[in-house]
C-alpha cells in the first residue's frame, strides 16, 4: 500500500482536479513533483459527500493506470459523470467532503459451498466485487460499517449493486472478490 504522505497527496490532488475543472472544463496536467511511489499501477476510489450524503462515487477497482493519473480521472468522473447525480457546481464545491481510497488487487474467493463466504469476509477490512455474466457491482470496505451491514447483507447489497437478485451471491455462476483499501481524507 501507500504511505500517508502520499495518501494526503492523492487527496489534494483530487481536490485540484475538481477545481480544475470546474474553472477550465479540462483534466488537469498530471503533476511532476508527487510522490514516486505514485507511479504504482493501483485501483483507486473517490467519493464526494455532501452533509453526509453521498454526493458522487467513481474509481478503477482494478490497477490499470498509475495511482496518480487514476485519482485524476476517478476525482473528475465523480465529480461530473456519476450518473446517479449531477455535475457539481462552483457553489457546492467548498462544502464538499472528499476521500481516495487505494485498492489492493482484487483476490477471487473461491468456496466449495456459499456459506464458506461468511469465513473468507472481514467486515471493515474487505471490499467487494460481485461477477455475474456481464453483470458487476462493487462495495467500497468503508460501505459496511458506515450501513452496519453483517456479512450476508453485504454480499446482498453487492448482488443489487450489479443488477442482479440479492441472492445470486448463492449461484456457483457468480464470482465474489474481496480486496481492502486505504482510506484518505
Amino acid at each position: 500500500m501507500i504511505s500517508d504522505k502520499a495518501g494526503e497527496y492523492l487527496v489534494n490532488i483530487a481536490k485540484e482536479a475538481i477545481e480544475h475543472y470546474l474553472e477550465t472544463k479540462e483534466r488537469l496536467q498530471t503533476p511532476e513533483d508527487y510522490p514516486i511511489e505514485l507511479d504504482e499501477k493501483l485501483g483507486v476510489f473517490v467519493t464526494l459527500n455532501k452533509n453526509n450524503d453521498l454526493r458522487g462515487c467513481i474509481g478503477y477497482a482494478e490497477p490499470i493506470e498509475s495511482a496518480i493519473d487514476a485519482t485524476i480521472d476517478v476525482a473528475i468522473a465523480a465529480a461530473f459523470n456519476d450518473p446517479r447525480f449531477s455535475a457539481v457546481t462552483k457553489d457546492e464545491y467548498p462544502i464538499l467532503d472528499l476521500e481516495v481510497t487505494v485498492l489492493t488487487k482484487p483476490e477471487l474467493i473461491v468456496v466449495a459451498h456459499p456459506d464458506q463466504y461468511f469465513e473468507e469476509i472481514e467486515i471493515g477490512r474487505d471490499g467487494l466485487i460481485i461477477q455475474k455474466g456481464y453483470s458487476r457491482g462493487l462495495l467500497l470496505p468503508q460501505v459496511a460499517t458506515e450501513h452496519a451491514l453483517d456479512i450476508e447483507n453485504f454480499l446482498e447489497h453487492t448482488c443489487m449493486k450489479a443488477g442482479i437478485s440479492a441472492d445470486s451471491w448463492m449461484d456457483e455462476s457468480c464470482d465474489v472478490y474481496k480486496f481492502q483499501g486505504q482510506i484518505f481524507k
